[in-house]
């Protein structure tokens, strides 16, 4: 299986990246180099699923992660020059794409799935992230400035990414292994950009732990989401 070599490439890509961003001073050059290279090797695990048998995977849903993860490869490139305000405005754009094509993925796959929903779980998972994102914009509000609007609209579309990921998680013919995967990523997804926006807009982008954590968890966040593209069954 030729994904026996993207794999370690992508741990070994965030390990550089990471020493970079703790690196004193913050190494900027290499994480010119590993952060892009991170989200491309994402893309090519994820096309990894069309190798598969065909009951393990599906042509649409994998084609739509990748858009996301193109999205998303555009966006990491964008932040990479997020002290310029409009280098940050249009990764959010770019990010904020990448998450209706997957919300998309995510219906995709309940409606393939035969899976209506529980309107008692859905509901309560819709409070529940509703009352977290309001939580999470009231503490970034004061240092939104301009951005107040795209934000707001980032929350709002995040945590519809993340509800349509516990929906489709949630379905009796998902498998334990495709739950886990989606859900995890999903919610690994919403810290990392928790922990982008708190970094940014309370600290001012000085917090180079809260920079760490952030890759982190983005990184194996979207690795969980490309990867569930092989593991339908």
């Amino acid at each position: 299986m030729w994904i026996a070599l993207p794999l370690p490439l992508f741990f070994m890509s965030l390990a550089f990246l990471l020493r970079a961003e703790v690196h004193t001073p913050r190494d900027a050059r290499q994480i010119k180099i590993w952060k892009p290279l991170c989200t491309g090797l994402l893309v090519l695990i994820c096309i990894h699923s069309l190798t598969r048998p065909a009951d393990a995977h599906d042509s649409r849903y994998t084609l739509l992660i990748t858009v996301g993860l193109v999205f998303s490869w555009a966006g990491d490139i964008l932040l990479i020059f997020q002290a310029n305000p409009r280098a940050f405005l249009a990764g959010l754009v770019a990010f904020l794409s990448a998450h209706m094509v997957y919300i998309a993925a995510f219906i995709y796959m309940q409606l393939s799935l035969e899976h209506m929903g529980q309107i008692e779980v859905e509901s309560l998972a819709a409070m529940g992230l509703a009352l977290l994102g309001s939580i999470v914009y009231r503490y970034l509000r004061p240092g939104l400035g301009k951005l107040r609007l795209p934000v707001l609209f980032y929350i709002l579309a995040i945590s519809v990414m993340v509800h349509r990921a516990l929906v489709v998680a949630w379905a009796p013919a998902s498998t334990t292994t495709f739950s886990a995967l989606v859900l995890g990523g999903a919610v690994l997804f919403y810290l990392s950009d928790a922990i982008l926006a708190i970094n940014k807009f309370r600290f001012g982008g000085q917090r180079s732990n809260y920079r760490t954590w952030n890759l982190a968890t983005y990184y194996i966040g979207q690795l969980l989401i490309a990867l569930s593209a092989s593991f339908l069954t």
